[in-house]
């Protein structure tokens, strides 16, 4: 057998090849982007992304109900937007294994929430894997999907952004063989959810957790190391790792299915032990389970419920020891804010809307850096989509002249996701904000994926590519302009006019990110600051852009001085100098 380094990522999306899986489909989103990115590799699998995760699972159903095997993968807060079908899903059952791929972000390395979807396990009534490292990410991806059809229930496997991102030795399988396509089949008394027929489904959904309840204590996916025999640890996940190297003498419970819980067993394993812990990131799932078992154990009493739970986290908690050296990088780091790349053209826009004192419904992606100072241009971001609705709602209750400072500011994949709504309800209810599309032609903040309105598909074929203008019009608004935001003073002529409009408008701000895929920005030599001319006046570094650097020890006042690795040409910062001093391409 072959041997390989791969992330749990990728090691997910090789179990998906190897399962036989037919169709995978995602919306992306950090830390499970790279799952779909990788089963493009294997041509046997139809990858796409979809508009949203919703329409993402409703794929994956549909390939399921057509017997084929199906791969749904998301970050954890998508899976509140794939919720609706979700749950429905679990009453139905399946046809073709499918299983959920639900990857966690403790620490919000890159959400703007903690969730533990565990509980959605639990909620959904739909069993859960957890694995531990990419050997498992793999073997667990092929066992949900056996799970699935062993049982007629979709399958979670949850990973977390410590599991797909780290790399870890695979062994590789071989892939099972190829099945036929299959023909369809009727059965609307299992997949047509009226409550008549939704009623009885729900008998055999309970029927079906009694059941795997039974099953999963005589896994090996479940299994007692045994150490010293003093101390006992019940965990799963990664958070397992972290127990084996803090304690390496305890007998512990290693749960690779985490609902159902294989409750005898842990009658049976709880029993041996004076001082039992529960190890878990995040909420007290299993500890919350164990208790109602009326089991004794230590856990979130100890252990903390924010954020990743870390070798050194958790030694703190169990011993105390807050200096453990081995735990303490040997230097100290320089802070790094996060901040748009050079030549982002959301700059220009969101410099745009701070001098005009908007106040800016935000959204999710790379403008929600708009934040950051010097910009401070970011006022709310709650989920994708919600910029719109939320300007809406502030127009209700805000008299006219407050509620024109009222910019809702959207990306376009963010818009297709679950903005035209937001935007139909504004235009439907008569609301007076103003909205702006960054049309960057790409999911940035992810890592440049395609979405409807590039143009090109996951696998990198062209296609139909969305008219947002057309979009917009045909919603019912009927004040739209495009600027490009290169240009500052337009962009901020058009922004002030649409704001005093007494009624919807949209400006669409298209430019390309500098990193797309396909048809790459040519970028221009890098631009040069004229020492003699520039006062000092600092006005260029209002753009917030890291290649504009500070030197306070140059003249009375200071210079600035562009970094020629950094810059890519743009032409922001010229447009901010009123001495003329920016705009001579730097040399060598």
């Amino acid at each position: 057998m072959k041997r390989c380094m791969l992330s749990g990522n990728e090691a997910i999306a090789r179990g998906a090849f190897e399962a036989g899986v037919k169709v995978a489909s995602a919306y992306p989103g950090t830390p499970s982007t790279e799952i779909l990115e990788n089963i493009t590799r294997y041509p046997s699998v139809d990858a796409s992304w979809s508009p949203n995760e919703k329409v993402a699972l409703e794929v994956g159903i549909g390939a399921s109900f057509g017997g084929g095997r199906a791969l749904v993968a998301m970050k954890h807060v998508g899976v509140n937007v794939a919720a609706d079908p979700l749950f429905t899903l679990s009453y139905t059952g399946v046809r073709g294994g499918l299983v959920l791929v639900t990857a966690d972000d403790p620490e919000l390395h890159s959400s703007q929430n903690e969730q533990d979807n565990r509980n959605y396990a639990k909620f959904a009534k739909m069993p859960m894997f957890e694995p531990s490292d990419s050997q498992e990410a793999l073997d667990f991806t092929r066992l949900s999907l056996e799970v699935s059809e062993l049982f007629d229930t979709p399958v979670f496997l949850r990973s977390t952004t410590r599991i797909s991102h780290s790399k870890s030795v695979v062994e590789l399988g071989q892939p099972v063989p190829s099945q036929p396509t299959k023909a369809v089949e009727k059965n609307p008394a299992k997949f047509v959810m009226l409550p008549g027929n939704a009623r009885k489904r729900h008998v055999v959904v309970e029927e079906r957790l009694r059941k795997m309840e039974e099953w999963v204590c005589q896994q090996p996916f479940n299994r007692i190391e045994v150490g010293q025999g003093k101390i006992g640890v019940i965990t799963s996940g990664v958070s397992y790792l972290y127990a084996k190297e803090v304690l390496p003498d305890a007998d512990i419970l290693k749960l690779g299915m985490v609902y159902p819980l294989p409750k005898q067993m842990i009658r049976d394993f709880a029993s041996r032990y004076d001082t039992l812990y529960v190890i878990e990131e995040l909420d007290p799932f299993i500890e919350e389970q164990v208790r109602a078992m009326g089991i004794a154990v230590h856990g979130k009493d100890i252990l903390p419920i924010c954020g990743e739970l870390t070798p050194a986290r958790l030694k703190r908690a169990l011993t105390g020891e807050t200096n453990d050296s081995f735990y303490v990088p040997q230097d100290t780091l320089p802070n790094r804010p996060p901040n748009m790349c050079p030549g982002c053209p959301h700059r220009s826009v969101f410099l745009t809307l701070n001098r005009l004192k908007a106040f800016v419904t935000g959204d999710i992606g790379c403008y929600t850096l708009g934040f950051m100072e010097p910009l401070s241009a970011m006022d709310t971001c709650i989920c994708m989509g919600a910029s719109i609705g939320n300007a809406t709602g502030m127009t209700k209750v805000l008299d006219p002249q407050e509620a024109r400072r009222v910019v809702a500011v959207i990306g376009d994949s963010t818009f297709l996701h679950t903005g035209i709504n937001g935007l139909m309800d504004m235009v439907y209810n008569k609301s007076h904000a103003t909205v702006l599309i960054l049309d960057n032609r790409t999911t940035a903040m992810t890592g440049r994926q395609e979405n409807p309105g590039s143009g090109y598909t996951l696998a990198g074929d062209e296609t139909y590519q969305i008219d947002l203008e057309a979009l917009c019009r045909s919603v019912g608004v009927e004040n739209i302009t495009v600027v490009d935001p290169y240009d500052i003073a337009h962009t901020r002529e058009v922004i002030r006019t649409e704001m005093d409009r007494p009624a919807v408008s949209v400006v669409i701000a298209r430019r390309p990110c500098m990193l797309v895929k396909h048809d790459p920005v040519k970028k221009k030599a890098p631009l040069a600051v004229d020492p003699n001319k520039c006062t000092g006046c600092k006005a260029c570094l209002q753009l917030g852009c890291p290649a504009i650097e500070w030197q306070p020890e140059a003249g009375e006042r200071g210079k600035a001085v562009i970094n020629p690795l950094l810059c890519c040409g743009c032409g922001l910062c010229p447009q901010m100098c009123q001495f003329d001093a920016i705009g001579g391409r730097h040399e060598g």
